[in-house]
């Protein structure tokens, strides 16, 4: 049997990238299963935030022109100018393009329904392209695909959702940091998590070799921090999460009331004037 062309191979195994952000998708909807959002609106903005992914990396070739290129301050600039100030952006915009008008964008939680698919589109596209584009082997294949499932991937997911949570706060209440905040915040975890990545290397090459550590040949400190902003922004969103649906279901509940006992409500009314 003739084995097939090595390049082959390397395309179908970047694929296999795409099911990380298939199955968060999948969770976020879990999450919102009591009030579900239509699939096709899902749908377009999981694939706008995929395409999104392209402009993003436009601009960050352009900043790559005009900022340090070299040492911490280099890292700094990749990590917050080039990556999560235009990546958070571009998924606010897929969701302001493709859902925030639209009817069934109606409660609090839909802002983390679809500022979390926003980030998961664009992390599938970006998944795919980092293991069809960087490993060298099969192992290094290996190692980034787990690092990216469980640690950049949820990323997109939890910083999408924290700055739509805040945008749909505002919107429906009228309190809250509201969209900039949301976007403040959603920059400020993804250029951390960045931010340690990237000047991991260069912490390393000025002689602290403590963060070269490894276990069975993984560089477990180099991973730690990451894991660790995952983690609170899990805890975060999961914390954002419960006091949308609490709030929509309180709601919920005020406006069955009111269809159950349309009288009742109109009495109050004219008795409050």
């Amino acid at each position: 049997m003739l084995a097939r062309p090595v390049e082959l191979q390397q395309i179908e195994l970047a694929l296999l990238g795409a099911a990380p952000a298939l199955v968060a998708m999948a969770i976020v909807d879990f999450m919102d299963a009591k009030r579900p959002e239509p699939r096709s609106t899902l749908r377009r903005v999981a694939l706008a935030g995929a395409i999104s992914a392209l402009p993003v990396v436009l601009v960050g070739e352009i900043l790559k022109q005009v900022g340090p290129t070299a040492g911490y301050a280099g890292a700094l600039w990749l990590s917050f100018v080039i990556a999560a100030i235009p990546e958070e952006a571009a998924k606010l915009a897929s969701v302001f393009l493709m859902a925030w008008r639209r009817p069934e964008f109606d409660e609090r939680m839909d802002g983390i329904v679809y500022g979390a698919r926003a980030g998961l589109g664009f992390a599938l596209v970006e998944n795919v392209a980092y293991l069809l584009l960087l490993p060298h082997s099969f192992s290094e294949y290996l190692q980034l695909y787990v690092a990216r499932a469980v640690l950049a991937v949820p990323g997109h997911a939890i910083w999408g959702g924290v700055a739509g949570y805040f945008a749909a706060r505002r919107r429906f209440d009228g309190r809250g940091p509201g969209l900039w905040g949301g976007f403040g915040l959603a920059v400020l975890m993804h250029g951390l998590y960045d931010a340690w990545v990237f000047c991991a290397p260069v912490a390393i090459a000025d002689g602290h070799l403590w963060l070269a550590s490894t276990v069975a040949g993984i560089p477990v400190v180099i991973y730690a921090g990451p894991a660790i902003i995952i983690l609170l922004g899990a805890m975060l969103l999961r914390s954002l999460a419960q006091r949308a649906i609490a709030d929509d279901d309180a709601d919920e509940a005020a406006m069955i009331g009111r269809w159950a006992h349309p009288h009742r409500h109109h009495a109050s009314g004219h008795t409050a004037r």
